[in-house]
């Protein structure tokens, strides 16, 4: 529970910062074009019977603006006079156009107060990053220096990898550590430069591997490989009843060999299947008792164990921390701010380049609701994991909102440079019938993410 509400509240901490300023990004330009802003709201105020489902609101003297927040946080508004917008104000737009309205203004300022909230968010997010890389630094360990090499799993190996080869590189440029840009590279490589067995040599890949799939595998594509070692032994786990120890290595269970927790971890991913298939306690009991074979002080053991109802073991696994010296970049002032719009650009032609596989099935399976934006978060309070997140929700939330999708900034964009093109408008009734559209592709995707997030966590998908 106590992990829960720490992602819980920097997930609303984040939304509500970047709601706001990408809000206030709307509210600056029409301030300044003078165009009247009748309402800011953090959250939505949804009335539910005679309450206004506003939590506070006030309207500062001689101001024609009411400012406050709602109770339902799924976002937030800036009710911008003479447009139309999710509020789908007819009563207003029936009336004849006031100077200070948004439809009175020219067709440039309505642009620039339309994409004023996602340069905000995109401009936020290159701030965010360069301060992140000026307190924090970087620390990463090259991939070239992890001398045990990679884990692949059966598709990679027969393209041509094998365990425990050294990645360098593609045709697309060097590999600096291992991210989601070393597999994106290789899903568009026709080449892989790697070291196996001291050797210098390539891999001939095909150019169009699918990068969803690369990743969602079990085992996955490649990852670092991991020795099975013992990081710890938890208390009264069935693998202290057995008798490991810290230190102690995996090299089997039951009859298959075990090189690495890549290994392992797949193994247990293929008996929980089995679990679920299960119809007795006779047939999950016999699934859960196992024969560890491991390695402890040069001595090869092997003893029976019965792993938890969840399939633990009980033992705390190393990762490649335990193995790698990471390397520490530290960036001045100056320093970070190219570094922060390097950072930005790359993360976001990355995350433009990986839209195409929303269009597909599994595409589709992928989408994630709040549950799966939350649980990106550390599960404790970690400001510079909490301030990468920011930033790249940031650029979520520009990216997002840029779409040609009526109801979204992009749509009304779409529609402004239409009229700025043509010299012609496009009709009120029209713009209505198009938000509602909008509106209602905004709900289903939203509904899709978020059942997707219920059938993930009641386990009927991954």
């Amino acid at each position: 529970m106590e992990i829960f509400l720490i992602r819980l509240l920097q997930f609303i901490l984040a939304i509500s910062l970047l709601v706001f300023l990408h809000e206030g990004g709307h509210m600056f330009f029409a301030k300044l074009f003078g165009i009247r802003v009748e309402k800011f709201f953090i959250f939505f105020d949804v009335n539910i019977g005679k309450w206004s489902g506003k939590l506070f609101s006030f309207r500062p003297r001689r101001s024609d603006t009411e400012y406050g927040m709602g109770w339902l946080p799924l976002g937030g508004y800036c009710k911008i006079a003479g447009m139309i917008d999710e509020s789908m104000d007819t009563e207003q737009m029936a009336k004849p156009a006031e100077p200070w309205e948004f439809r009175s203004k020219p067709a440039w300022q309505r642009l620039l107060v339309m994409i004023g909230g996602v340069l905000v968010n995109f401009v936020l997010a290159l701030i965010i990053y360069a301060m992140v890389l000026f307190v924090w630094g970087e620390s990463y360990i090259p991939v070239k220096d992890m001398t045990m090499g990679m884990k692949f799993n059966t598709e990679a190996k027969q393209l041509g990898f094998q365990d425990h080869d050294i990645l360098l590189g593609t045709d697309q440029g060097t590999f600096k550590d291992f991210n989601a840009d070393l597999v994106r590279g290789l899903s568009k490589a026709h080449r892989a430069d790697i070291i196996r067995d001291g050797r210098h040599m390539s891999i001939h890949l095909p150019g169009d591997l699918n990068l969803l799939n690369m990743i969602k595998d079990v085992p996955p594509f490649v990852r670092p490989f991991v020795p099975a070692e013992a990081a710890e032994i938890q208390a009264g786990s069935p693998a202290q009843k057995i008798g490991m120890k810290k230190g102690d290595r995996i090299v089997a269970v039951n009859a298959t060999p075990i090189d690495s927790w890549n290994a392992y971890q797949a193994l247990m991913t293929s008996v929980s299947q089995k679990m679920e298939q299960t119809q007795t306690h006779r047939d999950s009991m016999a699934l859960r008792t196992v024969t560890i074979s491991y390695v402890s002080q040069g001595d090869t053991l092997k003893r029976a164990a019965t792993l938890t109802p969840d399939l633990k073991l009980g033992v705390g696994m190393t990762s490649i921390l335990d193995y790698y010296t990471p390397v520490q970049v530290e960036y001045g002032f100056i320093e970070s701010i190219p570094a922060g719009i390097r950072y930005g650009v790359n993360t976001l032609s990355g995350y433009v380049g990986d839209m195409k596989y929303v269009f597909t099935a599994d595409g589709a399976k992928s989408l994630g609701g709040f549950g799966a934006i939350g649980s990106l978060f550390p599960p404790t309070w970690d400001w510079h994991m909490f301030w990468l997140m920011t930033a790249f929700l940031s650029i979520i939330l520009a990216f997002m909102n840029i779409l040609p999708i009526p109801a979204l900034d992009g749509g009304h964009v779409l529609f402004l440079l239409y009229e700025m093109i043509t010299r012609r408008k496009p009709s009120e009734k029209f713009m209505i019938y198009a938000e509602y559209i909008g509106i209602g592709i905004l709900i289903l995707l939203m509904l899709v993410g978020n059942l997707n997030d219920v059938l993930r966590f009641v386990g009927l998908m991954r």
